[in-house]
């Protein structure tokens, strides 16, 4: 009967550190989404940025511009 109330409590235990380990994956994921979400709408901006600075020139025509200026 020991046994088993030992081997009982063993297995509550792991069923408990099971539970707190997905806690912190679930946690983990949803930091890292965030991040993964803040680090877009930086790119985002920035590209917005560099857009308006082209004053209309299409990515096309700049680039072009730019290999013909390395010839």
């Amino acid at each position: 009967m020991n046994t088993a109330k030992t081997l009982d409590d063993r297995l509550d235990n792991l069923v408990h550190e099971i539970k707190e380990i997905k806690k912190e994956l679930i946690l983990e994921r949803k930091t890292h989404a965030g991040m993964v979400k803040e680090r877009t709408a930086i790119w985002i901006s920035l590209g917005k940025k560099v857009s308006v600075s082209w004053d209309a020139v299409s990515a096309v025509d700049e680039i072009a511009d730019q290999r013909e200026k390395s010839w």
